[in-house]
């Protein structure tokens, strides 16, 4: 884990960075630019979550790239692609702590073994840093968001192994319970 001056210094370099990043295993990780439909489908998420905010005054919604700052052995921060928090404002420094539900929608790049191996890792993240829900979104391929949620933690001497996700196809009505009670969104919104 990174020293305190070391993590201060590397969140002061974050804010600097011109796009979008980071900070993971002790390194800032610039993530390259989205594409048309990964950046469609992250808008369409936005503005649905835009929407619950207002009507249910239990959070905020979040845009592509906002920093949220979290204290894990190998994580420092994470930037969904939309999101949704519930902890207080932070004006224009980063927000602290993980948001209670991250949407990732995968991009051009985000396929095969090692990328699926990435996701399972930052899923992992996002859950020990106390995020509820966390989909998977694949615009590109197949259409689908894949729902995982956080579990109870399991006795150390028995670790559970992850539970399926649950996988919402176009023409369904995707969902982020317990994280977002009531909100559901339309999966061929993805694609308008």
């Amino acid at each position: 884990m990174a020293t305190q001056a070391s993590t201060a210094e590397l969140v002061a370099a974050l804010r600097r960075i011109d796009g979008k990043a980071e900070i993971v295993a002790g390194e800032i990780v610039v993530m390259s630019p989205t594409g048309d439909l990964p950046s469609r489908g992250a808008a369409a998420i936005y503005r649905s979550l835009w929407d619950y905010e207002r009507r249910t005054r239990s959070g905020r919604a979040y845009a592509d790239n906002t920093g949220f700052l979290v204290d894990l052995p190998h994580r420092t921060s994470f930037s969904p692609d939309a999101s949704f928090y519930v902890g207080p404002p932070a004006g224009a420094k980063f927000l602290q702590g993980a948001p209670v539900f991250a949407a990732e929608v995968r991009s051009e790049d985000d396929y095969g073994p090692g990328a699926l191996r990435a996701m399972a890792q930052k899923r992992a993240d996002y859950f020990a840093a106390g995020t509820r829900v966390v989909w998977d979104i694949d615009v590109l391929r197949e259409g689908l968001i894949h729902v995982y949620r956080a579990e109870a933690p399991a006795a150390p001497a028995a670790p559970a192994a992850p539970a399926a996700p649950a996988v919402y196809r176009r023409g369904e009505l995707a969902e982020a319970a317990p994280a977002l009670p009531g909100w559901t969104f339309p999966v061929d919104d993805l694609f308008e």
